[in-house]
């Protein structure tokens, strides 16, 4: 048997993650806050601040880079990123969650499993969930555009889940369900770079 993907961290007072649950890691330490949270009734509190947390990591490149740095110990990382979320307010559920992806490696894909926590609720409240990638974080202007653009395309009840993507240059990737919309520079690009393979 392989080592399992995420290691169960046994505490009294955060979140548990177990590696047999069903979906990926993201999925996995969502679903860990999400009842964490609901257990404790604490849930509107804790999506408030999953929201204000991902706005922080959106609109901070150094905290991005901090979060994607491989080279600082896990343990270093995870103080250093407490005494932020200690500075910003952030609630002890956070801080104790964020504590424990910080323990098992998982800093790096920290905007991705908020995001997952983002997605969990909105399906549970029966609404369509839309991943959006952009290079840049949206403006509010972007965002009632694209909201504006999804509802003409018949998806009237959607969550936007927004992550950042330096990568894509510019434009957007939205994923709903199965179907993915590429409208990125990088997108474009690949495409010109498969046509031109095609015709030579």
């Amino acid at each position: 048997m392989g080592t399992p993907d995420v290691t169960v961290v046994e505490t009294a007072e955060a979140p548990q993650v177990s590696s047999n649950a069903a979906g990926g890691v993201a999925h996995r330490y969502a679903l860990a806050l999400y009842e964490y949270a609901g257990d404790r009734s604490a849930l509107p509190e804790v999506l408030d601040q999953v929201r204000a947390l991902r706005k922080l990591l959106a609109e901070s490149a150094e905290l991005r880079r901090f979060l994607g740095d491989q080279s600082l110990e896990s343990r270093q990382a995870g103080k250093a990123f407490d005494a932020v979320l200690r500075a910003q307010g952030f609630g002890e559920s956070i801080q104790r969650f964020v504590g424990v992806i910080a323990q098992n490696r998982r800093l790096s894909r920290l905007d991705e499993i908020l995001g997952a926590v983002l997605a969990l609720d909105a399906k549970r409240r029966g609404e369509t969930v839309a991943e959006v990638r952009s290079a840049q974080p949206l403006s509010v202007a972007q965002r009632s555009a694209l909201q504006a653009r999804l509802a003409e395309a018949g998806y009237a009840r959607v969550a936007m889940v927004e992550h950042v993507d330096p990568a894509l240059i510019g434009g957007l990737v939205v994923q709903i369900g199965a179907k993915l919309f590429d409208t990125s520079i990088r997108g474009r690009l690949a495409r010109i770079q498969n046509a031109m393979k095609g015709a030579a």
